[in-house]
């Protein structure tokens, strides 16, 4: 029997479409769980390889016992399809070029295939970035770590233990959040047996939308354009009288502050030459969350992952063009590893719907 969907559910949001031990969000308590671990166990103390492993963990029965050095190969492997960038790419969005690289991949449902998924958005983001500067991409070097090597890439030159540990804390941040739109796309698609280039194709085309991984950016022209702590009132004020959305506030499931973006604001903390940009934000985010709470007392509008997100890729030189392109690089491993659930459990994912268009009219 199908059930009708009122104003309140037309979203899904209170439809359960998967069971999963991969991650649960807790929307009231402002809690975030992947796989049996808090955020805070896991943010800022955990590499991302080590959590690929974590995700990956029952899923993949070849997956190598050096994850590491596996994907520094993996890396090294795909950074062939770079050459492929032409000027037809280039010219367009840095994800929408990823996107194409990361279709050239041969499909299929094994740890290679997924290894080389984990590596194609970092090394085909920093290719992308150089080339479209008119510098040539940087080869990756498989002995470094993940994140030291995307930062390597990107600027031509190694980065710091902080800066990687930053990019670290975010990629593991940002891996697995429930069944959010891209996750929810990639286990569609997964669902048909179609592979997991496809169901990553799917996550990342998702992922690029504004209402979903395509935010952050919009907060570093909120801070451009503010300039000064004292201009934040009478710019926000002005924003929400035009009906404008206030972008790094509020959030479909968090009815508290999101978990993420503290974690991601300690990880700025730790980038010693961005605390006055820090201090700035952190000025403009009091004066958001007071005018809101003035506004739209009836509504919890509080901080969410794409304010200190934004700040934090800034502070790592990622240019905002690239801001989705580095949330697929961690969220990728979300995908690959709920499209590996979805097919343990062998289901085609097929909904239904309520039709509400016109009905034919009898003969008479």
């Amino acid at each position: 029997m199908t059930t009708s969907l009122t104003d309140g559910t037309d979203g899904l949001e209170t439809i359960v479409a998967a069971r999963t031990v991969l991650s649960e969000v807790d929307g009231a308590a402002g809690r975030l769980i992947i796989r049996g671990r808090s955020l805070d166990e896991l943010a800022g103390r955990t590499r991302f390889e080590d959590l690929v492993g974590l995700l990956f963990d029952g899923f993949y029965d070849d997956l190598p016992d050096d994850i590491p050095a596996a994907l520094g190969e993996a890396r090294a492997e795909v950074f062939a399809e770079v050459a492929a960038l032409d000027t037809g790419l280039l010219d367009r969005t840095p994800v929408e070029a990823v996107r194409a690289l990361m279709a050239r991949l041969a499909d299929g449902d094994d740890a290679a295939t997924a290894l080389r998924l984990l590596a194609a958005p970092a090394v085909f983001t920093a290719a992308v970035v150089r080339a479209q500067a008119g510098e040539a991409p940087v080869a990756p070097d498989p002995a470094l770590r993940h994140a030291a090597d995307i930062l390597r890439m990107l600027r031509g030159a190694p980065a710091s233990d902080a800066e990687a540990d930053a990019l670290d804390t975010y990629l593991v941040t940002v891996s697995d959040h429930g069944l959010n739109a891209s996750t929810f796309a990639a286990r569609v698609v997964a669902s048909t047996r179609a592979g997991l280039g496809s169901a990553a194709l799917a996550g990342i085309s998702a992922l690029k939308g504004p209402l979903h991984g395509g935010a952050p950016g919009p907060v570093i022209d909120m801070l451009d354009e503010i300039g000064d702590p004292a201009n934040a009132r009478a710019w926000i004020e002005a924003a929400l009288d035009r009906g404008d959305r206030l972008m790094g506030f509020g959030h479909r499931v968090y009815k508290v502050r999101d978990p993420r973006a503290d974690a991601l604001k300690q990880a700025v903390r730790w980038l010693d030459a961005r605390q006055g940009r820090l201090e700035f934000a952190e000025a403009v985010e009091a004066a958001a969350l007071a005018i809101l709470r003035e506004r739209k007392p009836k509504r919890s509008l509080e901080t969410n992952v794409e304010f200190y997100t934004a700040l934090l890729l800034e502070a790592l030189a990622f240019p905002p063009s690239t801001f989705t392109c580095v949330f697929a690089m961690g969220r990728v491993a979300g995908w690959l590893a709920h499209a590996r659930e979805q097919l343990a459990g062998g289901r085609l994912i097929r909904p239904a719907s309520l039709y509400i268009g016109p009905v034919p009219r009898q003969a008479a």
